[in-house]
């Protein structure tokens, strides 16, 4: 097929931005769409197949789009919006950027950043309770955290309670030194460094004195009934069925709640069903209820955490196969030996 090519223009003070240091941000878009971009006084020329120049041209657009609205472009916002075109989807990242949430302590403004974000996002806004669900570094937690804070400076709430259970990843901390509040502190670090990012260490300590912000392991809520407060349960994907039963319940009027968790990174027993995969199909007619389904494309961390995930969740995907096949082999071998069995005593008769 036939090279084209497509002049535009491009404001010297964007280009930069737009194509990052070194032209790191160019070289990527030139490698995954296999076209040419050169930049001369202003004017950015693409050449390849028309399809590919097409796609290049609206990459290019969509990042002006974020840099015109004072967004520091990153390769993050590059490599998602290279996959919206392995997927042939039209999103509009300008549209993305306007859903603000608020400010961290620094003044950094906090949105989402992904189309699956934003339906996060949308979904808290607009239901009593939301289930986060998906891999590390897609801003689960984050994200249901400045809510909350929002909220909460709002008024629309009186109270955040933060939550999660107290399940050893791996290591044993039931022997650290210090009163219960010490040896709990290592299990809810994750939520107090969100909580010191967004609203900042001064404010966190003041209001959790006054008893407005709660951070604390799962088994607390036991026996409470939790009204006008915006709760989190965080690492959902280690609570027990009993856990989120339990937890679910105690939920009273004027409250809104974020369960959040990964599945593919239980700590509980190999034999124990976690309570957010039960939780998930029972619940998931339920209309006042939303489920976000998070994927590895709205991985916000470095580049490097969206690859592993993607090839965890290969590696899984190929296990679930091989399992699957050999159940029926193992199946049909029993059979057969009881066929044997029973033709042996046929004979013997």
């Amino acid at each position: 097929m036939e090279d084209q090519e497509i002049i535009f223009d491009i404001p010297i003070e964007h280009e930069r931005n737009i194509f990052g240091g070194l032209d790191c941000f160019v070289k990527k878009i030139e490698k995954a769409l296999q076209v040419s971009v050169i930049l001369r006084d202003g004017s950015v020329k693409i050449q390849g197949e028309k399809e590919r120049i097409h796609e290049a041209e609206h990459v290019f657009g969509e990042l002006m789009a974020l840099s015109k609205r004072g967004n520091t472009i990153t390769e993050q916002n590059v490599d998602y919006l290279l996959s919206l075109q392995r997927d042939h989807m039209e999103v509009s990242m300008a549209e993305i950027d306007r859903e603000l949430i608020g400010f961290t302590v620094q003044g950094k403004p906090i949105k989402p950043k992904t189309l699956g974000q934003q339906r996060y996002v949308g979904q808290i806004r607009d239901k009593m309770m939301v289930f986060g669900i998906g891999p590390a570094g897609t801003g689960k937690t984050y994200l249901a955290m400045a809510m909350a804070i929002q909220a909460f400076k709002n008024d629309e709430v009186g109270k955040i309670i933060l939550t999660r259970p107290a399940i050893e990843a791996g290591e044993n901390l039931g022997f650290l030194p210090g009163d219960l509040q010490s040896k709990i502190d290592p299990y809810l670090r994750p939520l107090y460094d969100a909580l010191y990012q967004i609203m900042g260490a001064d404010a966190f300590l003041k209001n959790s004195e006054k008893g407005l912000i709660e951070v604390a392991p799962l088994a607390y809520m036991r026996g409470r009934t939790l009204d006008n407060a915006f709760i989190i349960l965080d690492e959902a994907q280690n609570t027990t069925p009993a856990q989120m039963k339990m937890f679910l319940t105690r939920i009273g009027f004027g409250s809104k709640v974020v369960i959040t968790g990964d599945l593919s990174q239980k700590d509980l027993p190999f034999s124990t069903e976690s309570g957010l995969e039960q939780a998930a199909s029972v619940l998931k007619d339920v209309e006042e209820i939303g489920f976000s389904y998070l994927t590895n494309k709205d991985v916000v961390r470095h580049p490097l955490v969206q690859k592993i995930v993607h090839a965890y969740e290969k590696f899984e995907a190929r296990e679930k196969y091989r399992e699957s096949r050999r159940q029926p082999e193992k199946r049909t071998g029993v059979r057969r030996q009881e066929g044997r069995n029973a033709s042996g005593r046929g004979r013997k008769k």
